[in-house]
């Protein structure tokens, strides 16, 4: 039985991957790197979209074996984001959208966007869009969005999702960006199940990595308990590649089962806010425009 405790190794123990692609972003440390790392272990050919290549390139070595390639992805660079998808050829069996930044001070990207947005959100929405041919190509595709408990702490504010007005607070904006990951999952669900895409979003558990570089010691949450990276990457590998989960969409996991509704004054389950479909339709928009 899967639970908190489960490892991506263990999800995938009797799953042959052989002949399915992958691509994880943020694939060169942390739980991304478990991800594929498990990916691969079952027989996947996994691409790690990363930033720093070379680091991208000591992870790939490091997981010894399987079909693992670099790529170079910044996500929170629009034309790069748009290049990378058209230079992709075939089919994508598997696109875990992995990579994130937490609550760093307010910045910027190229173009002005608000950087935990641009990065979390429509970097990802970007990519999955671009790619989305390569996933109907591949017949019963996934795609896996990695959102957080953080998204508790806020809706999307549609008014000002760049902060061009209100007062920026980073755990805010951590949250809004999270949020939007659960959104996206739930409106590509609807609008690619004709296409057998999957689309599903998720928390990963309190895991420490780099994704805590801005934040003080302070300021992390006190009641988190915390877990391996290898069982924090269970619930992105169960999403990309169980037949346990086959045909399930639209969905929001923790603990490698799909969460309840929240209840407030419970830092768990999945806000009301977050799996609206109104608000999921009115994000995938705003996200086309602000792409433009």
């Amino acid at each position: 039985m899967v639970n908190r405790e489960t490892t991506a190794a263990e999800i995938l123990r009797d799953v042959d991957l052989s002949g399915q692609r992958a691509i994880v972003t943020g694939g060169a440390s942390g739980i991304g790197l478990e991800t594929a790392r498990a990916l691969a272990g079952a027989g996947a050919e996994v691409t790690l979209a990363v930033r720093d290549t070379a680091a991208g390139a000591r992870a790939a070595a490091g997981i010894g074996h399987g079909a693992v390639r670099v790529a170079f992805l910044d996500l929170a660079d629009p034309v790069g984001v748009g290049a990378f998808a058209r230079h992709w050829g075939g089919p994508l069996h598997m696109l875990v959208n992995n990579a994130g930044l937490m609550a760093p001070p307010l910045r910027r990207n190229g173009v002005g966007w608000e950087l935990q947005f641009a990065t979390n959100h429509l970097g990802h929405f970007a990519l999955a869009r671009g790619l989305h041919r390569a996933l109907a190509e591949a017949g019963g595709a996934r795609v896996v969005s990695v959102s957080s408990r953080a998204h508790l702490r806020s809706p999307v504010e549609f008014d000002d999702v760049h902060y061009r007005t209100r007062p920026y607070d980073a755990w805010q904006a951590y949250g809004q960006s999270k949020t939007a990951n659960v959104l996206f999952a739930v409106e590509a669900s609807a609008r690619w199940a004709r296409d057998g895409i999957d689309v599903n979003a998720l928390h990963p558990g309190g895991i420490r990595t780099g994704l805590q570089r801005y934040v003080p010691e302070a300021e992390l949450p006190a009641d988190v308990i915390w877990r391996t990276p290898q069982q924090g990457a269970a619930t992105s590998v169960l999403l990309a590649a169980s037949p346990t989960v086959k045909g399930v969409t639209g969905r929001y996991f923790e603990d490698c089962a799909e969460a309840a509704p929240h209840v407030p004054g419970v830092r768990r389950g999945v806000a009301a806010w977050a799996v609206d479909p109104g608000a999921a339709a009115r994000l995938w928009e705003l996200s086309v425009r602000t792409l433009r």
